[in-house]
């Protein structure tokens, strides 16, 4: 039997079997044509069944589809890091490959605190923020802040310190911990599984200057913000981290795939005629040649149709089209970039929705208290026009 992501087997729905998929479509086995409103968790922003990553992958598989990084390399790998460090400001040089997103999570942990053990510091704490969601490996748990995720391993977080999202806070936190502290790791401007919740850059401005002057690494965990779902193209162009994390729709939802990415400073510290200084991690998967042919075209995609602008439009459809739109049992309307969240006082009104949405032609997805819409970047006016319009209507009907 299968197992599910986040579902009790014993009392799940039987989930909806998808033959194909085209654009921003889902086509189902019992023959329903879906938009998906979630884009596959928030990584297929060229949509499905895409033409030309499709011709990437095909033309590298007749060559070879993986092969280790352990001694060995190949184009792929050497290409995508080369547009990787062309392509993110400042001196975001180094990139270490991984299969997932967590495990990009993990590894970036693991650097920071190796940084300070292998110059000889007892630094060993970590600050990340309250609703944090950083994947669902142990120390991806350990520096996230949602029970409703992790309720079973609550326990793990004895040097992990969380803090709201305010200034006083943050300096707070530095004042009491920083000379403690190893890092402080970020969803930056948009916390996702969090909640969808949106706080101001000048917060992360702030977390710049202090890690600066109390020497903490500054992480930002970009793996469902990046490539524009905030409205930026990454927030890593406004403030700089020393380790960034990529992911999801590095790809374009293709593959599995991720990567770490550390400036100067951080290579630095492992550079070192000991051996004992190397970071000894490697995922078998690492720069997988298939993986990589999909990310070099998906950001060559990015480019060449200015994926910007479109995110732009879908940011001014979804201000548009909720102008003024209220009911007694929304909390907040949430806009951002590519993203479009809907907060309800009481998680049971959107008890029904999905089916409600499927009935009506949408794959949708809401958890706990949040009803949100975070489409493919290709989606077009009338397509995204329907997602919102099913959203209010939901709320209309009640």
């Amino acid at each position: 039997m299968l197992w599910f992501p986040y579902t009790q087997m014993k009392t799940a729905k039987s989930p909806v079997k998808i033959t194909h998929a085209e654009g921003v479509y889902l086509y189902t086995e019992d023959n329903h044509k879906l938009i998906d409103a979630i884009s596959s968790w928030w990584c297929v922003i060229h949509g499905y069944n895409h033409p030309e990553i499709n011709e990437a992958i095909k033309q590298q598989i007749d060559k070879f589809s993986h092969v280790m990084l352990g001694g060995l390399t190949h184009d792929p790998v050497e290409k995508l890091s080369q547009k990787l460090v062309e392509w993110l400001p400042g001196n975001l040089n180094y990139c270490f490959f991984s299969d997932s997103g967590s495990v990009a999570v993990e590894v970036a942990l693991k650097m920071a605190l190796q940084f300070n053990t292998n110059r000889n510091s007892s630094r060993n704490k970590i600050l990340a923020l309250e609703h944090a969601y950083h994947g669902d490996t142990f120390k991806a748990m350990e520096v996230g802040d949602d029970e409703d995720y992790h309720f079973a391993f609550s326990n793990q977080k004895s040097n992990v310190v969380h803090i709201s999202t305010t200034i006083p806070t943050l300096e707070e936190a530095f004042f009491k911990f920083g000379n403690e502290l190893s890092c402080f790791i970020v969803e930056p401007l948009l916390q996702c599984a969090g909640g969808m919740r949106m706080y101001d850059i000048s917060f992360l401005q702030k977390a710049r200057k202090l890690c600066d002057e109390y020497d903490v690494l500054l992480l930002f965990d970009e793996i469902a913000t990046g490539f524009g779902r905030t409205g930026k193209r990454f927030v890593s162009d406004l403030v700089q981290p020393d380790i960034l994390m990529l992911g999801k729709a590095l790809t374009g939802g293709y593959i599995g795939h991720a990567v770490t990415i550390t400036n100067q400073k951080v290579w630095d510290g492992f550079y070192s005629d000991n051996p004992i200084h190397a970071l000894m991690h490697g995922p078998t998967f690492m720069g997988n040649a298939l993986a990589c042919c999909a990310s070099l075209k998906s950001i060559e995609l990015f480019e060449k149709y200015d994926y910007m602008s479109k995110i732009k439009k879908i940011e001014e459809i979804f201000n548009r089209e909720t102008k003024d739109f209220t009911h007694p049992d929304i909390k907040e309307i949430r806009i951002m970039g590519g993203c479009l969240c809907i907060e309800v006082f009481d998680k049971t009104v959107l008890n029904g929705f999905q089916q409600f949405a499927y009935d009506n032609g949408i794959f949708i997805r809401p958890f706990l208290n949040y009803m949100y819409t975070m489409p493919s970047y290709i989606i077009n006016e009338v397509e995204l026009v329907k997602i919102i319009d099913t959203m209010k209507t939901w709320f209309n009907n009640r």
